[in-house]
């Protein structure tokens, strides 16, 4: 209970306005308002203040309280100092008789007291022992005389020696007191002591004098002391109130009485006028409050107020959400027959007490609707998120799968996606056969009776699948237990997918542009409802995008395809048969498309073999076209047996002119190509490498235009590269010359040509990159194949973004035994002898079945060299898998067959050597010319038909050169 009834009004009145306990009494028991600054009850109320005008302050509970706190407090602060005052002098005074009592006492029964009054002089004596007894006690001064009233001890040694004045009778009596009076020291406390002898006699009197201005000055020192405390504690009151006060103001919400009678008023409409169910509960799972409309719509008993909520019969969701802190937005819960839409906040947030309020809305009739559109969202989301998963790769099996998964399950249970055998070859889709091959299965276990991913089904007449590849039409079967179209198919597998659980169907045409590319089919289990015509109308919009992307992907696989076998065809099927080098070879084609590597291995006469590799940049059918016309182009000039940088040079050259031609560089072909329409880019940008490796002498002799140098494994482990002078891509020489790099390597040498796509996974530039190549290629010798495996495995650590062309040849060196040569002179009769040292060294070799030929060959090719060329002539041998016949000279001019007239002598010996020879022809270098053939061991020495030198002259009429 308080000690201050006013406090504790206010305090009432402040809670009722909070709490809601009940309007205020209507008999005018409410605080009026007062003075001009107070608002009156005919005023406008809070809401209806004209904008910027200054609102006067109420005159609140709390403000009244505080001021009433405020006056008792300094009541009772003024009550207490002066309280304090009195007590404090009086307690000084006690203090001070305790003192002089004490001292007095003390100094009389002293020891050496009684032998010092005797001595001849006492005041010698007792006046230092005075003082430091007077110091100690804290007195003003300690006196002592005989009966006669003589001082002997004084604080002021003026008064040694004088008779004392005061009532010291009692003392002499021997009787100690203590009184006040006013002696030489002013008004004073003074307790006064007799001194006894041995006898009990009173020979001397002790007094101890306290002035009553020392006992104010003790008492003034506290002063300061005590108002503080005063302060203090007016300043702590008022703070206290001051809290009171606010937490009145924030109770009552600074309203003055008629905003309080209109928040009651307020108060009253929401629980019995507001169509709207509120409920507030407590934290302690209580239910505090609920309006007329909530008790309306959850049924709740008269008693709810105050019950725990589990206990009112409610649904356990609508207990749950309830009892619970979360909140909820547009919940909907279910009330006997009802659908309730709860919203639930708290009220902390607002300084409230820890309570939630909840509102509720019959939406019953609503929920339909609601459900409706719900579904509708669900299939837009469906939709987009379809079409960011569908057709993410341009293969067709995988956009199938795609499709199937996802509708799977969001859609349906089960989806099947069948297509034509042409859509998957990326043929054009055409006909209209009924067989589909099923791609892709979306939402079966392993036991499922459907038929498997990859079984081509002929899908009989009458059956939804039927209609849906020759009407193009969709089909619902909502009931499939009751249908009997779909079971002609396979009438025992139809009864394992009812057992299965499957109940519902819908199937829906595949079409892009017209043609039927396939089916979809969606499947729906027990779980599931029916399928029905808003289902259909989202089927066909995902079969439509679907189908969009299948055929894309069937386009490119189509295009890609076609790439593929132009590349296949293009490339070399296998490596010539030939003795000079042991090659292996990789080709690895682009993660992106068809692109345009290339690498040949052109068998040359001479024991030679030409090594090439070469890059067309970009991808696609241009690219490998590009490349089939490098190559065919390559073959060609190798055919003419031109040394690295003529052919190189050749070929920049047929490049330029092509470019032209196709309006690639050309200003007229330009302009032609773009009134045409023609976008065909320029092959410009194509790099090559030729290299030639003799296998007699052992030298590599290389050209490049652009491209990657080639690599040279030695066999003692070292990796050295040839970099030929660098020239510019093929198309771009613009007339600069080709230069060629030389290269004498042991045998057992690896020649290694790359393109650049062995070295795209490497993230560093090219030098470190072919650093990296060397060490792939460095330590032990490897044969072809592992060094080609080595080289892969090492360099291309990701898919690689580009083609990748590698070619690794182990040389070998033709035995010196299987070499022969001879130096001619300029004399025709030299032929003879160098004719007759061939015949011998074949028959050395046990080559005498092509001793006729040989003769006659070289007899005719040394006699044109002595008749026509220049020195030095010289003559050599070859035995490898064919025999070679080379016959050399210093001038550059070259037979060719002609027809011989009937008057010429000669003209009529390269024939012969034509029907001997399995190939002839001629090789330039910088000394001269040398003409070649080269003849199979495995035939005889003659023409197949057996003719002689002269039968062959005879038919001269009949060819056609």
């Amino acid at each position: 209970m308080s000690l201050y009834p006013g406090v504790q009004q206010g305090r009432t009145a402040g809670d009722r306005a909070s709490g809601g306990a009940g309007p205020p009494p209507a008999g005018g028991d409410a605080p009026q308002p007062e003075g001009p600054g107070s608002d009156s009850p005919e005023g406008p109320p809070p809401g209806g203040a004209t904008p910027g005008a200054r609102r006067p302050a109420p005159r609140s509970f709390a403000r009244e309280v505080f001021l009433l706190q405020l006056v008792i407090v300094l009541l009772l602060v003024a009550a207490a100092v002066v309280a304090l005052v009195l007590q404090t002098q009086r307690d000084t005074m006690a203090d001070a008789r305790h003192r002089t009592v004490a001292a007095a006492q003390s100094f009389a029964h002293a020891p050496g007291l009684l032998a010092a009054l005797n001595s001849p002089d006492p005041t010698a004596t007792l006046q230092p022992l005075a003082e430091e007894a007077r110091i100690a006690s804290g007195i003003d001064a300690l006196i002592v005389y005989k009966l006669d009233g003589i001082t002997l001890t004084h604080s002021d040694v003026s008064q040694l020696g004088k008779h004392v004045v005061g009532p010291y009778a009692e003392a002499a009596e021997g009787k100690a007191f203590t009184r006040t009076f006013k002696g030489a020291l002013g008004p004073s406390v003074i307790s006064a002591v007799p001194v006894k002898d041995a006898s009990g006699n009173v020979v001397a009197i002790v007094s101890a004098p306290v002035t009553v201005e020392a006992v104010q000055n003790s008492v003034d020192r506290q002063f300061p002391v005590i108002l503080g405390s005063a302060a203090a504690a007016v300043a702590l009151s008022a703070g206290a109130a001051a809290l009171v006060s606010r937490r009145l103001r924030r109770q009552t919400h600074g309203l003055g009485p008629v905003e309080m009678t209109r928040m009651y008023e307020h108060h009253d409409a929401v629980l019995h006028a507001v169509r709207e169910g509120v409920l507030i509960t407590g934290d302690d799972g209580r239910l505090l409050l609920a309006n007329d409309e909530a008790r309306r719509l959850l049924d709740l008993p008269a008693d709810a107020e105050g019950r725990p909520i589990d206990t009112l019969g409610l649904d356990p969701g609508t207990v749950r959400l309830l009892a619970s802190d979360r909140l909820a937005d547009d919940e909907v819960h279910l009330a006997a027959d009802r659908l309730l839409s709860l919203n639930k906040r708290s009220t902390r947030p607002f300084g409230g007490h820890p309570t939630s309020v909840v509102t509720l809305r019959d939406t019953t009739e609503l929920r339909a609707l609601s459900g409706r559109a719900e579904v509708a969202r669900e299939r837009l989301r469906l939709l987009y998120d379809a079409s960011s998963r569908i057709g993410s790769t341009l293969d067709v099996a995988h956009t199938a799968a795609e499709l199937a998964g996802a509708a799977v399950p969001r859609f349906a249970d089960i989806v099947s996606v069948e297509l034509q055998d042409r859509v998957l070859r990326g043929d054009e889709p055409g006909g209209t056969s009924t067989e589909l091959r099923r791609t892709a299965l979306a939402g079966l276990a392993e036991d499922h009776p459907l038929y498997p991913v990859g079984r081509l089904i002929d899908f009989a007449p009458g059956t939804p699948m039927a209609a849906g590849v020759n009407d193009g039409r969709s089909v619902v079967e909502p009931h499939l237990a009751g249908s009997t179209g779909w079971r002609s198919q396979d009438p025992a597998r139809a009864r394992q997918i009812l057992d299965y659980g499957v109940h519902s169907l819908m199937v829906v045409p595949l079409q892009a542009r017209g043609v039927v590319l396939g089916l979809v089919n969606f499947w729906r289990t027990e779980a599931s409802p029916p399928f029905d015509a808003e289902d259909l109308a989202f089927a066909e919009e995902l079969a439509r995008r679907a189908a969009v992307c299948i055929d894309n992907a069937r386009r490119y696989t189509r295009e890609h395809g076609t790439a593929v076998a132009l590349q296949r065809s293009l490339l070399p099927r296998g490596i010539p048969d030939q003795e000079a080098l042991e090659v292996a070879h990789r080709y690895l084609p682009a993660q992106t498309g068809v692109g345009g590597d290339w690498f040949d291995v052109i068998p040359l006469p001479g024991a030679r073999v030409a090594l090439v590799v070469g890059d067309v940049v970009g991808h696609g059918l241009h690219a490998a076209a590009t490349m089939g016309r490098l190559r065919i182009a390559i073959h060609n000039f190798s055919a003419l047996d031109l040394p690295p940088d003529e052919l190189l040079s050749h070929l920049d050259d047929l490049v330029a002119r092509i470019d032209d031609q196709d309006g690639g560089t050309g200003s007229a072909n330009s302009a032609n190509s773009a009134n045409s329409g023609d976008d065909t880019p320029a092959i410009t940008g194509a790099t090559c490498l030729y290299a030639v490796y003799d296998a007699v002498s052992g030298r590599v002799t290389a050209a490049t235009a652009g491209h990657l140098p080639l690599a040279v494994a030695r066999p003692d482990g070292t990796v050295t590269f040839l970099r030929p002078p660098v020239s510019p891509p093929l198309g771009l020489g613009a007339g600069l010359p080709m230069e060629t790099a030389e290269l004498t390597v042991p045998e057992g040498s690896r020649l290694v040509l790359y393109t650049d796509g062995l070295l795209a996974c490497r993230d560093r530039d090219v030098d470190a990159a072919l650093e990296s190549l060397g060490e792939a290629l460095g330590g032990p010798v490897r044969p072809p194949e592992a060094t080609c495996d080595a080289v892969v495995e090492s360099l291309l650590t990701c898919r690689p973004r580009d083609d990748v062309a590698l070619v690794v040849a182990r040389t070998r060196l033709l035995a010196p035994e299987r070499v022969a040569e001879w130096e001619v002179p300029s004399d025709p009769a030299a032929v003879g002898p160098v004719r007759r040292a061939c015949a011998r060294r074949l028959e050395e070799w046990g080559l005498e079945q092509v001793g006729f030929g040989t003769e006659l060959i070289l007899s005719e090719l040394i006699t044109n060299a002595v008749r026509y060329g220049a020195q030095p002539i010289r003559v050599r041998l070859l035995l490898t898998e064919t025999l070679v016949c080379e016959v050399s000279d210093g001038s550059s001019t070259a037979p060719h067959i002609r027809r011989a007239q009937d008057t010429d002598e000669g003209g009529r010996g390269l024939f012969l050597v034509a029907q001997y020879a399995q190939r002839w022809g001629t090789r330039y270098s910088s000394r001269g010319k040398t003409i070649w053939t080269s003849q199979s061991l495995s035939s005889g020495a003659a023409p197949e038909d057996g003719s002689s030198a002269d039968v062959l002259l005879d038919q001269w009429d009949d060819v056609e050169l």
